[in-house]
């Protein structure tokens, strides 16, 4: 119990949860918008871009994304630390968010699916096999942007649907497939293991 409690995964899904709760709280006093929504109006709720990463629109919408974070988060947790996987969570998740609302004209956005995207890209851009082949084929740094923006934008069409906030989707993979390529989440040892031991994570 100790050590599921210590994955950031577990900690970022009972903080959607609670967050989830707290939604439906303030929907009674018709403060939910105000409190978690992100829109343009954000200057005047800074607050939003944190909380807007933990909010979402309904149950289904928290448990779709909640089933993508086991997915991807699980194998990011695995080789990062947890101040790492929060830390990429957040800032991920409100660049993603402050893109959407940015280039979408009146746009307003709520949900982790910027960040989990970017957690994805990553695990793309990360493992050896993309790794190789990136070296291989001896691209420059212009020509690997070019490569991720391409297939960002095929990920976001895939993904895309009506409502769905696809710029955060583009920006959160971008980002993802850049992080994972410069390696920002890795760490010397896998997370949870000590020096001179080689149990599994914890």
């Amino acid at each position: 119990m100790a050590s599921l409690t210590r994955s950031p995964t577990v900690q970022t899904l009972s903080v959607m949860a609670v967050v989830f709760l707290a939604q439906r709280v303030a929907g009674l006093v018709g403060a939910m918008g105000f409190l978690f929504v992100l829109g343009p109006s954000f200057p005047l709720r800074p607050w939003a871009l944190l909380t807007s990463i933990y909010a979402h629109g309904s149950l289904a919408h928290l448990l779709g994304n909640a089933t993508m974070l086991v997915l991807v988060g699980l194998l990011v947790e695995s080789f990062t630390s947890s101040v790492r996987y929060h830390a990429f969570f957040v800032t991920t998740g409100v660049l993603s968010g402050l893109a959407q609302i940015t280039l979408v004209s009146g746009s307003r956005v709520l949900g982790a699916s910027g960040a989990i995207f970017a957690f994805l890209g990553y695990l793309v851009a990360a493992n050896p096999v993309s790794s190789s082949v990136l070296d291989t084929l001896r691209l420059s740094r212009r020509g690997q942007l070019a490569l991720f923006a391409l297939l960002a934008v095929a990920v976001t069409l895939l993904t895309g649907a009506p409502g769905v906030a696809v710029v955060a989707h583009f920006t959160g993979f971008l980002l993802g497939l850049l992080a994972g390529r410069l390696g920002v989440l890795a760490t010397s040892r896998p997370r949870g293991q000590t020096q001179g031991t080689s149990g599994p994570p914890g």
